[in-house]
């Protein structure tokens, strides 16, 4: 009989007692817990002060800064509702984990499959992109679509003819075609589901479905999704994302789709950053570009953003969680990605 390695099965043994032996992991109740002083969380209160001191000469509304499970620091109109602008796209990246999980969804049906077109109609070409391609980002669709900014326009490519899965470029008919198809999928309207299926898992304090509202117009029959949401209850998405979709001892979302959908798989070179997953942008080191400038960031790194200045930054390395928010509803109001990369550069100097 084939005798048993005991010295492989040591270090299991040793990984079990220290696990055991962790503390548990913390999450907010009806309120977020907050750190009496930052240094209890490994921060230093003078470093922190001169972050907040930086966001004071720009047009920063809101900062949240969350490790541990716990708000390390505050500051701003922290439980005010701002538009989330691009940010809608992570969260409806997040909200396709548990229908591809119980098979309702399959990414790799395309879009001639479930039905999906536009007015005018899509190619037979284009008819082929799979939703795991509109996920990415990678349709080849270059449609008209509601909700660009100038420079989605300029950056369009008008007139290529790509393959599917084939071209990023980063595309709000992709994202918006993505709401269309979850709610022709599940039957469920965008709000009402981020609401049942995330809102209320995770104690949001202050979301409800009626905070979003659907954009309509002539350039596409598949609307945009914007939606308004405060500080806090942004923070404690990122920390569900943070913990692989668990709330306390509910998976909300799928571990394995909180790891695919925000892994790299594309370069995005084409819109001055690093990479990009499922409408999560991705760092990704030795790309030409940084995941933030002014800030180096570890791979795993991964981030929601929307115009005008809003994050939502996830450093799993750290354990730590940047929301920053901007009054975006006052025009001409942002805060510039260099700007927010050097909050984040301070920061993490505040680390002790």
């Amino acid at each position: 009989m084939k005798k048993k390695n005991c010295n492989l099965l040591l270090p299991l043994v040793v990984v079990a007692l220290l696990a055991s032996c962790a503390a548990p992991e913390r999450y907010p109740g009806e309120q977020w817990d907050k750190a009496v002083v930052p240094e209890d969380f490994g921060f230093s209160s003078e470093q922190l002060a001169q972050a907040k001191e930086y966001t004071s000469t720009l047009n920063t509304a809101a900062v949240v800064i969350v490790s541990g499970g716990v708000i390390v620091d505050e500051w701003g109109a922290v439980d005010t509702k701002f538009m989330t602008h691009s940010i809608r796209k992570s969260f409806l990246s997040a909200m396709f984990g548990k229908y591809v999980s119980d098979g309702t969804i399959s990414l790799d049906h395309s879009l001639e499959e479930i039905g999906i077109d536009d007015d005018p109609p899509l190619t037979l070409t284009e008819r082929t992109a799979t939703i795991r391609d509109l996920l990415k980002s990678r349709s080849g669709i270059y449609h008209d679509a509601l909700y660009e900014s100038q420079r989605m326009k300029d950056l369009k490519p008008v007139g290529l003819v790509v393959r599917p899965g084939t071209h990023w470029y980063y595309n709000n008919w992709d994202f918006n075609a993505l709401g269309t198809v979850f709610m022709e999928l599940t039957g469920k309207d965008i709000f009402g589901a981020l609401e049942e299926d995330i809102a209320r898992p995770i104690g949001m304090e202050q979301f409800e479905a009626d905070d979003g509202w659907y954009v309509t117009g002539e350039e596409s029959i598949h609307a945009a999704y914007p939606f308004a949401i405060d500080a806090r209850d942004l923070a404690r998405f990122g920390l569900l994302m943070l913990r692989q979709g668990r709330w306390e001892d509910q998976q909300v979302i799928p571990a394995g789709w909180v790891y695919e959908s925000t892994r790299y798989h594309s370069d995005a070179t084409l819109y001055e950053c690093d990479g990009y997953g499922y409408m999560w942008w991705v760092a990704r080191d030795f790309n030409t570009y940084p995941h933030y400038p002014a800030v180096d960031l570890p791979d795993g790194s991964y981030s929601a953003r929307g115009a005008g200045g809003h994050h939502m930054l996830i450093i799993p390395d750290h354990d730590l969680i940047i929301v920053h928010r901007v009054n975006t509803y006052e025009r001409g109001n942002r805060v510039s990605a260099e700007e927010f990369g050097t909050l984040v550069h301070l920061i993490l100097e505040a680390r002790l």
